[in-house]
């Protein structure tokens, strides 16, 4: 089914799903949905665990729509309140679990452990783990299920207090443009056909009238054209180029940071969720009155125990020592980055954490001065730039694209209008087992991955940190255009000599592939966004050259370029390709930007 917007589409998914949830988009649908969950007393810890799972629902739901709609479909208003509305829920899912655990806290002589005389509760989910402790005999405590632990000082250790440890798997803490960014979209500029074309296009304007008498031969322009799709009366072309996101300098001069003991997000990000980490003040327990439990009501709340005090002096007050197991769903490549949360300057610090002890891939130990939100960061170019990548077909409208790195390489599948994490291998073995084998939209396998660890996906100023392999934004992108309208019958690969081309030149293997074996014969084909060409050299020659292959000419799409050696049935092939396929396979290859960031 084809729909003439991207909120069409979202309206028709939520009505068929049928499944009681409101629309996050309409304010009406979720203003009632989040004040019933407002006004519902039932405070069960493992009630609000699962109910949360709706709500992250909805907040995911808002974050796809703020990523995947076209920028002429969604107005800046419309934006500013899905961001307010993403903002509402996730304090709305922290307030409930604020009030379970308040809940929990004034019950907790009745759930005392009959070995520590303390208080303790662990409740997993996929999306949280919660670890509460009461101390009401006055001992320290690790939580077995989850072996997370903490040693508290001895002032602590002997006051009414409980800390609890909230792991969330995701991250509703740093700031909401790391939480819902995106890869450097693509304007797409309307023109009518009477426009006037540069000298420099007309060859490529030519050659494109001339496909177009040919039946059943697809163009550049039909690859990625709804409107050619849908309508073929239309008289509109489509050109797209790369909007200021991606382009590798712009005039605008950044903010630096100058604080080192403040974690730089565009070069940083939390991995594996986030630990809430916090002393409570334990509330007034339960009596039992002849056949009535009585309990003290408190106006106030939760309330946090401070330590160290507030009134206190500049003796120094013994840090709190804090072991974390790590997730088992994420690889943490290096040893991970500390970080505290500065509720104040919204931003991660790394200062206030010492004494850090790493075991490789289990846990981690370090010490704190108080009690804050930890997350554990990860370098965010840790796999750039890439050692190789290939993409070939392996079926009809089906495509393998590889990407390896220092530390991984990652298998992309990629089906009809979908695509899958194949396999994530790791020193010769298989990871993220979790992972593999799901059908998604492009949008989501590169959430899924970034939040395990492995990144892919160059960001908008990732060539400040990477060396790149600098190039032309437009030829970049209609590279990867090209590359994707001819993928379900010939594969590409990473060449040595796209380093010697020139920023205006890109360089790139190409066989034609129609078995799912292994490309047997490579050719070397160059292109500048207008020209295509095969050339003479081949990976094993001494030095680089844009001398042409023999009996070889000059094309202004690679499509045409290709045809001049392909078989029939390759040509068949290309040009009985589904239009979704080869737009995944082009948001693929422009998300991971292999021809600059390897």
């Amino acid at each position: 089914m084809l729909f003439s917007t991207f909120s069409s589409r979202h309206e028709w998914e939520h009505y068929i799903a049928c499944d009681g949830s409101p629309d996050p988009t309409i304010p009406q649908e979720i203003n009632t949905f989040m004040n019933l969950c407002r006004e519902d007393q039932n405070k069960d810890i493992q009630l609000v665990v699962e109910k949360g799972q709706q709500v992250l629902n909805l907040i995911e739901k808002l974050q796809f729509f703020l990523l995947d709609t076209p920028p002429s479909e969604i107005t800046e208003k419309e934006i500013v309140q899905y961001q307010e509305t993403i903002l509402e829920l996730q304090n709305l899912l922290h307030q409930k679990y604020n009030e379970a655990t308040e809940h929990l806290l004034k019950t907790a002589s009745m759930y005392e452990d009959s070995d520590t005389g303390n208080m303790q509760a662990v409740i997993k989910d996929k999306n949280v783990t919660f670890c509460i402790w009461a101390n009401l005999k006055k001992k320290n405590h690790v939580f077995c299920d989850t072996h997370h632990g903490f040693d508290l000082p001895k002032s602590l250790a002997v006051s009414n207090v409980a800390v609890r440890i909230l792991h969330t798997h995701y991250d509703h803490v740093s700031p909401l443009w790391l939480q819902c960014q995106s890869v450097p979209k693509l304007e797409v500029l309307e023109s009518k056909e009477s426009t006037h074309h540069s000298k420099d296009n007309v060859e490529e304007l030519e050659e494109e009238k001339k496909a177009a008498e040919e039946p059943n031969v697809p163009t550049e322009e039909e690859a990625h054209s709804d409107e050619r799709k849908v309508g073929k009366k239309s008289h509109k072309r489509i050109f797209y180029v790369l909007s200021p996101q991606i382009q590798e300098e712009n005039n605008e001069k950044e903010d630096e940071i100058t604080d080192e003991n403040i974690v730089d997000l565009q070069q940083f990000v939390p991995v594996g969720g986030v630990y809430h980490i916090d002393a409570l003040q334990l509330p007034p327990q339960v009596k039992q009155v002849k056949n009535w439990n009585m309990v003290e009501l408190l106006d106030s709340g939760l309330e946090a125990y401070r330590y160290p005090p507030e009134e206190s002096d500049d003796t120094p007050y013994p840090p709190i020592q804090i072991t974390l197991q790590l997730s088992d769903n994420v690889i943490y490549c290096e040893e991970p980055v500390i970080a505290r949360w500065d509720p104040a300057g919204q931003q991660w610090r790394t200062d206030g954490i010492s004494n850090i002890t790493y075991e490789t891939q289990k846990s981690i130990t370090f010490e704190m001065g108080a009690f804050h939100t930890i997350a554990l960061l990860q370098n965010v170019h840790l796999n750039m730039p890439y050692q190789a990548w290939e993409l070939r077909p392996i079926g009809i409208n089906e495509a393998l694209l590889t990407v390896t790195t220092v530390f991984a390489e990652v298998q992309i599948q990629i089906k009809g209008n979908q695509c899958m994490v194949a396999a994530v291998t790791v020193e010769e073995k298989d990871v993220l087992s979790h992972l593999t084998g799901r059908w998604m939209c492009p949008i989501t396998l590169r959430k899924v991955l970034k939040e395990a660890g492995v990144n892919i996906f160059p960001g908008e100023y990732s060539y400040k940190y990477v060396s790149v392999n600098k190039k032309a934004p437009l030829t970049e992108v209609r590279a990867y255009q090209q590359m994707a309208l001819v993928a379900s019958a010939f594969a590409f690969g990473w060449s040595k000599w796209n380093l010697e081309a020139g920023q205006d030149q890109v360089v790139f293997k190409v066989g034609e592939h129609l078995k799912d074996d292994f490309v047997k014969d490579w050719s070397l084909y160059m292109f500048n966004g207008q020209r295509a060409l095969k050339l003479k050299i081949t990976e094993t020659s001494e030095a680089f050259s844009k001398e042409l292959e023999e009996d070889s000419e000059f094309h202004s799409t690679l499509y045409h370029m290709l045809k001049d050696f392909a078989s029939k049935e390759a040509i068949d092939r290309v040009s009985t390709a589904n239009f979704l396929f080869i737009d995944v396979v082009f948001q693929l290859l422009l998300a991971t930007r292999v021809l600059t960031y390897s």
